[in-house]
């Protein structure tokens, strides 16, 4: 037992050593986390300042709850969006318009043609005959740039002026 004492008190010096520089390396190691935590709380407290909220979870929770939200508002958006663009290649807005003389022994310019289409095609054609004695208008629908009824040439020209207005 004494030989055991005896190693022990001529490593006593090394052990000993070897015990404080591990503690100044973790007393370093401490100073320089202590510096990073004091850095981080002040770009903390900047970023907290002037929010109103405590807490960054607090900050968090409103920040998803608004995130939601907009989320939402911006689902509605983009099914109106939809619905109005759905909307819109229904509206009849391509406007075709072919004026002609129907009687060419009389008159003038003064029949024409008028067809109204939208992106599908679908829509009416109007035409209206002049003549000195009397005026004539009909008005055949269309489908697909057909009609169910027969088309004269200067309609199936204004249905194809409309349908060009791209």
């Amino acid at each position: 037992m004494s030989d055991l004492n005896s190693l022990i008190m001529e490593q006593l010096q090394w052990f000993i050593g070897g015990v404080i520089l591990l503690i100044l390396i973790l007393l370093v190691m401490v100073l320089t986390q202590g510096a990073k935590l004091r850095k981080m709380r002040r770009k903390y407290d900047l970023m907290m300042e002037g929010s109103g909220v405590e807490n960054l979870e607090t900050l968090l929770i409103d920040l998803k709850v608004q995130m939601d939200s907009i989320e939402d508002e911006q689902e509605q958006q983009r099914k109106s969006l939809e619905i109005l663009l759905t909307k819109l290649q229904q509206v009849k807005g391509k406007v075709g318009i072919k004026r002609y003389n129907a009687f060419s022994d009389q008159g003038s310019d003064l029949s024409f043609s008028l067809a109204i289409v939208d992106e599908k095609k679908n829509g009416v054609v109007i035409s209206a005959l002049y003549s000195r004695d009397s005026s004539y208008v009909y008005a055949k629908p269309l489908a697909a740039g057909e009609s169910t009824y027969a088309l004269s040439p200067e309609e199936v020209e204004a249905i194809s002026l409309a349908v060009q207005q791209g």
